[in-house]
């Protein structure tokens, strides 16, 4: 095993995200959702298995904004010009962020509203 490629490729992953932070608006905004409900977290008094959920859901959120922005690069690589195609897989992978963004919103309130309101599902 090539250990020098190794580390190297996490350089790479790295550099990856901070390109995503830096040019990605919603993927910014899933920073900011991700740190509000990390505090609400630890003001509300997670169990452990609620935070397991919580910190797979925000790390998900992420996940599927890095692969979306991906695709959209190498849409944008190999239909540079607007074609109904290209736009088809752009929006079907932005229409996948959307999905998991309602997923984790609502296992979200299913997490929280009961320690917040008293109510048990």
């Amino acid at each position: 095993m090539n250990f020098h490629k190794f580390f190297k490729s996490f350089i790479y992953a790295f550099q990856g995200v901070i390109h995503v932070v830096k040019t990605e608006q919603n993927f910014r905004f899933h920073i900011l959702a991700a740190v509000v409900v990390l505090i609400a977290g630890m003001l509300t008094g997670l169990s452990k298995w609620e935070w397991i959920i919580v910190v797979m859901l925000i790390c998900g959120m992420f996940m599927i904004e890095l692969v979306n922005a991906s695709i959209e690069r190498v849409v944008d690589l190999a239909s540079p010009e607007l074609h109904p195609l290209a736009k088809q897989a752009k929006d079907i992978a932005a229409g996948a962020c959307l999905v998991y963004a309602f997923c984790t919103a609502i296992v979200g309130l299913i997490i929280f509203i009961p320690k917040w309101s008293g109510i048990i599902f």
